[in-house]
């Protein structure tokens, strides 16, 4: 467990330090007697469906960013083992959720219709009329032997 604090994501986005789980393990991979001996891999758990920090709109947009990293009861696991140190693999999956939350309480821009250019518009119809030329070659003529 981290120290109990407030993570401020956002000016109205402030996750309690509490809602997130840390667990240590052992990292795989080269670092011979460093990975053999120390767990310094962490693994950090936040329940993103059932946080009280986060307003409905950034939830919905954090289960689906977060993709396979989101189990089924709606926790996000992220697993740090980049770093020597336990303490810097901590920093990193920390860095790594502010990250993710932050990407998703960014609302999308909405998309404003727009209508083709003219000349976009004439280019289609030219290159429509010239297919249809094309085609219009390719048609058996009638014989009238």
């Amino acid at each position: 467990m981290l120290r109990c604090g407030m993570i401020r994501i956002t000016p109205r986005i402030v996750v309690d330090e509490r809602e997130i789980h840390e667990q240590f393990m052992r990292a795989s991979g080269p670092g011979g007697q460093n990975v053999n001996k120390l767990s310094s891999a962490v693994q950090l758990r936040f329940d993103v469906r059932h946080s009280p920090s986060l307003p409905p709109d950034v939830r919905a947009r954090l289960e689906r960013l977060a993709g396979s990293r989101l189990t089924g009861e709606g926790v996000l696991i992220i697993t740090a083992r980049r770093h020597r140190t336990q303490a810097r693999n901590r920093e990193d999956a920390l860095e790594r959720l502010i990250d993710l939350i932050r990407r998703a309480a960014a609302a999308p821009l909405p998309r404003r219709p727009t209508k083709p250019t003219r000349a976009a518009h004439e280019r289609r119809i030219e290159s429509k009329k010239r297919r249809s030329g094309i085609k219009r070659l390719r048609r058996a003529k009638p014989s009238f032997d």
